[in-house]
């Protein structure tokens, strides 16, 4: 079969596993690119490595940044090895193993870094790994995020009304797609929080429970608007795109200044109270931005990440986000938790054929660029 076969590779900032895909990217005449899903495994964190990860987030040791680099190197191999099983794809028919990495510090313009040793992805499965894609968009003074922009572009656009896709991770961001995908109407930025807050006070309110399965918790409570009013009033908010955040903004210090607050605010306040404040504060941060960053007549907002799961997430979506409508990725496309790996696939494809992977419209760049570093096997 024509086409080249990727892998992707995914590490979120939900701190809830890898995400590995297999995808075979088609080129047709008419320079569409096709993506077909052959393979995607999940691979869950335990709750000791989600601590690790987690501590290195707030400061660590050269030491442990090292090693944690190198295990982090280990573990993406194995999924993408476990990937590759899955799909029954042999590995010489593998052109690259596009990485994402786990993102430990994003701070544009001063850098941004993605562990997961590349090399020892390449060492341990004997096939290229490409890595780093958020580097040169940072040193071309970008935010080095979003970069899923130019897959929702030319992979997941609409021939006949504008689209947004909207990423529900550890952060959330979206994407605005003109029909047909022309890249220079795209538009895209960060949201806020994805699943970050909401699991973060979900794990920190339940030890056992890694987040809030189908909702449950939530559904349960009552949300605190002026919990919500007062997270929403933070500057970051109303700045205007390109801008990025990540888990150095939702730290586990705001975590249990979120869960004080609520404390505070209502007499007789449950834990289910401030899940339910948490959840519909990520669902306010993106109404709040379609507000404010998205005037062109978007009639369909597909939900992709491991945020779309959750059924109360989703409904306050719709809700805030009415009379358009809101729908899984999943009802248009694959499953939506393999989109953001599939999505680093791709950029691993545009960058063996030397075409920019980002959309400079979306990061602030000044101007489009390769995005990868190449690691031989």
């Amino acid at each position: 079969m024509s086409g080249d076969v990727l892998i992707g590779l995914m590490s979120g900032t939900s701190l809830d596993g890898i995400t590995a895909v297999a995808v075979r990217f088609t080129e047709g005449d008419d320079g569409r690119v096709s993506p077909e899903l052959l393979g995607h495994v999940a691979r869950p964190y335990d709750a000791a490595t989600r601590e690790r990860l987690a501590a290195a987030l707030e400061g660590a040791t050269p030491s442990e940044y090292t090693r944690l680099d190198f295990a982090l190197g280990g573990w993406l191999a194995d999924a993408a090895v476990a990937v590759l099983a899955e799909a029954g794809v042999p590995r010489d028919e593998v052109r690259a193993i596009c990485s994402h990495g786990h993102t430990v510090w994003h701070e544009p313009p001063h850098g941004t870094w993605q562990c997961g040793q590349p090399a020892v992805i390449a060492e341990r499965t004997g096939i290229p790994a490409i890595a780093d894609f958020r580097v040169r968009d940072v040193a071309a003074g970008g935010q080095g995020a979003p970069l899923v922009p130019i897959a929702d572009a030319l992979l997941f656009s609409s021939p006949t009304r504008w689209r947004v896709l909207q990423n529900l991770g550890g952060i959330g961001n979206l994407t605005v797609v003109p029909p047909g995908g022309a890249l220079e109407a795209v538009r895209a930025f960060d949201t806020g929080p994805g699943v970050c807050v909401m699991d973060g006070v979900t794990r920190a309110l339940w030890p056992s429970l890694p987040f809030d399965r189908d909702g449950k918790r939530a559904a349960a409570g009552v949300p605190i608007e002026a919990v919500i009013e007062a997270l929403l009033a933070d500057p970051w908010y109303a700045a205007e795109p390109p801008r990025s955040t990540g888990r150095e903004r939702y730290t586990a210090a705001f975590i249990a200044d979120v869960i004080v607050r609520c404390r505070a605010a209502r007499a007789g306040c449950t834990d289910e109270d401030i899940v339910a404040t948490a959840t519909w504060f990520t669902a306010r941060s993106i109404a709040l931005a379609f507000e404010r960053f998205v005037p062109q007549p978007v009639d369909e907002v597909l939900l992709s990440g491991g945020g779309a799961r959750n059924p109360v997430l989703r409904e306050a979506i719709a809700m805030v986000l009415s009379p358009r409508h809101v729908r899984p990725f999943d009802a248009v496309f694959f499953d939506g938790e393999a989109k953001e790996a599939v999505a680093f696939a791709f950029l691993g494809w545009l960058h063996l054929r030397g075409r920019a992977g980002n959309v400079p419209s979306a990061t602030g760049a000044r101007g489009p660029r390769v995005l990868g570093a190449y690691h031989p096997a």
